[in-house]
């Protein structure tokens, strides 16, 4: 067979060079040379991500094809025969369940090749469908988007797509089941502004286009020029409004990370190395006397591991997790779902960095509002999943810009104290270095508070107290002493609940055995609080806040299980 030069090379569209068409095909119609994703099939998706030979259609009646009896320069239901005769689909949409890497979801896939993949009574119809499918069998929904918008031939009954689906989905939040929106080029209109934006996690390809309004009529109607990358998943993510973009070969394998990762479900704790014994102390006289300044000179240790080292060591299958949905993505907090020994877990800390440039990147670990509503919209994704929440502590404070306060710092450090004091899962902080002030307790109400030997928790930063109540900030040391800031002087006051003794000359000296240490702590901790009922976890730890500068209280805080 004669293969000619027109089948073996292509042009690709993003940069106009020549491109071996089977290699381009094998890569899943990425461009090598600048990563451009064309477009797939809906049946291109489905065999994409899902297992081989999982495959099952999800099949369901639809309505009448042309309720409106719709004709603008061609009738309407010429324009459905030519698309279903060119695609062999019925819609839109095509709806599966199936398996990624073996664990069990329901998908629901736009095809932008049929009427610009535009939300119809049948796509709406699809989507539910495939979202009643997820709630009946308790498994987590997959929606792929690639739409321009609502479908203008059917009317109002085209904009009603919206409130259905968005019920379909608000069905599955009210059940605990995971959302996950893949987001594709293009994605508009009704489709952006229902069931593409409601989901938990919203992943999407490079240089996927996102929002209500495209960018033709945006510039049109304000006649602006529009920033570079409007619309794109960059841009989007850079906002807050996406958490993550992942090239198309490395969705497959984010996906199924993503859903191990989500699931509560914990084997049976086998023997681990780290014996409980000195290194986990919960007698104040246990531990070594320090300075408090000295204390305070080694949490602010730059060279401590930060709350994505300790992820990266502790946690399996970590996905991090980004942005407020408000237009905002605070680098200062850091979080995500991952797998601790097997259990599903949400961790969420603050994050310094380590040299110059990234510690001036991340505010030195000081948050913004966005930072806190972050750590809020996974807190009440946690709370969904039924996963514990583990935030690892590490902040001069919160950030006391002019910014921060026109956006509501106060607010948000009070909303998150609020909403944490009644999650309904088991709650565990560690603070790792510095604790500071109301920024390190808005992500700290907590069922256990433990702390390195080396962290410090305050009011107010040595050189503040100094400064209000010395008249000199050179006092600074003396200020902390008489804070008693540090680890043995908070296990004393019922602050923390134990402290664990780090390796070597600090934390940053031994970072994988420390590490090793606050895994082996948090999973015990996780695994002693999961044996309670919501409504009893959520009471005691209550009860352990209500305690603090009461005259007299029984004690409200319990031992972690010994060994």
């Amino acid at each position: 067979m004669t293969v000619t030069v027109e089948s073996t090379w292509l042009i690709c569209p993003g940069c106009a060079d020549l491109v071996f068409r089977p290699k381009y095909e094998r890569a899943q119609r990425v461009c090598p040379g600048c990563g451009h994703h064309a477009r797939l099939t809906a049946r291109e998706r489905l065999d994409g991500l899902l297992d081989l030979g999982s495959h099952k259609p999800v099949e369901t009646a639809l309505a009448a094809d042309d309720p409106l009896g719709f004709t603008d320069t061609r009738p309407y239901r010429e324009r459905l025969a030519a698309a279903r005769e060119a695609t062999g689909m019925r819609e839109a949409a095509l709806c599966a369940s199936g398996t990624i890497e073996s664990h069990p979801v329901v998908v629901a896939c736009l095809d932008f090749s049929f009427v610009g993949g535009s939300l119809g009574s049948g796509v709406g119809e699809l989507v539910t469908v495939a979202a009643e499918k997820a709630l009946s069998e308790r498994v987590p929904l997959l929606i792929v988007t690639a739409s321009g918008g609502a479908r203008m031939q059917e009317g109002a009954l085209s904009l009603m797509q919206m409130a259905k689906c968005s019920q379909a989905l608000a069905k599955l939040d009210e059940a605990g089941i995971l959302t996950i929106a893949l987001i594709t080029d293009p994605t508009y209109g009704g489709v952006a502004a229902s069931f593409a934006t409601l989901p938990d996690v919203l992943i999407a390809e490079p240089g996927a286009h996102l929002g209500f309004a495209g960018p033709r009529v945006i510039a049109q109607t304000i006649r602006q020029e529009l920033p570079a990358g409007f619309q794109t998943a960059e841009f989007l993510l850079a906002r807050g409004l996406i958490d993550a973009v992942v090239p198309r070969p490395a969705l497959r394998r984010t996906l199924a990370r993503l859903l191990a990762a989500a699931r509560p479900d914990a084997p049976t704790m086998g023997e681990e190395a780290a014996a409980q014994g000195e290194w986990l102390v919960r007698d104040p006289a246990a531990l070594p006397r320090r300075a408090a300044w000295d204390a305070v000179r080694l949490a602010r240790e730059a060279a401590r591991p930060t709350a994505l080292d300790y992820a990266g060591m502790i946690l399996e299958d970590f996905i991090e997790l980004r942005g407020d949905r408000a237009g905002k993505d605070c680098p200062a907090v850091v979080g995500g779902i991952g797998r601790l020994r097997g259990r599903g877990v949400m961790l969420i800390g603050h994050q310094k960095g380590h040299d110059t440039a990234e510690r001036v990147r991340r505010n030195f670990g000081m948050p913004t509002p966005a930072g806190y509503r972050k750590a809020m919209r996974l807190m009440r994704l946690a709370a969904k999943l039924g996963l514990p929440v583990v935030t690892l502590v590490d902040t001069p404070g919160a950030y006391p810009g002019i910014e921060a306060e026109e956006e509501g710092q106060a607010w948000a450090i009070a909303e998150s104290q609020r909403l944490m004091s009644g999650l309904p899962v088991p709650v565990v902080t560690v603070i790792t270095g510095e604790g500071g002030s109301g920024g390190a307790l808005a992500l700290a109400v907590s069922d256990r508070v433990l702390a390195l030997s080396n962290a410090v928790y305050s009011v107010i930063s040595p050189e503040g107290c100094a400064a209000i109540l010395w008249k000199d900030a050179a006092a600074a040391p003396q200020a902390a002493e008489a804070l008693r800031l540090s680890a043995p002087e908070l296990l004393r006051q019922g602050i923390v609940d134990a402290v664990i003794t780090e390796p070597g000359d600090g934390a940053h000296t031994a970072p994988a055995r420390t590490a090793e240490l606050i895994q082996t702590a948090v999973r015990r901790a996780c695994d002693d609080l999961a044996a309670l009922p919501p409504a009893e976890l959520v009471e005691r730890r209550r009860r352990r806040f209500r305690s603090y500068g009461s005259p007299s209280s029984e004690e409200t805080r319990w031992p972690i299980t010994a060994t």
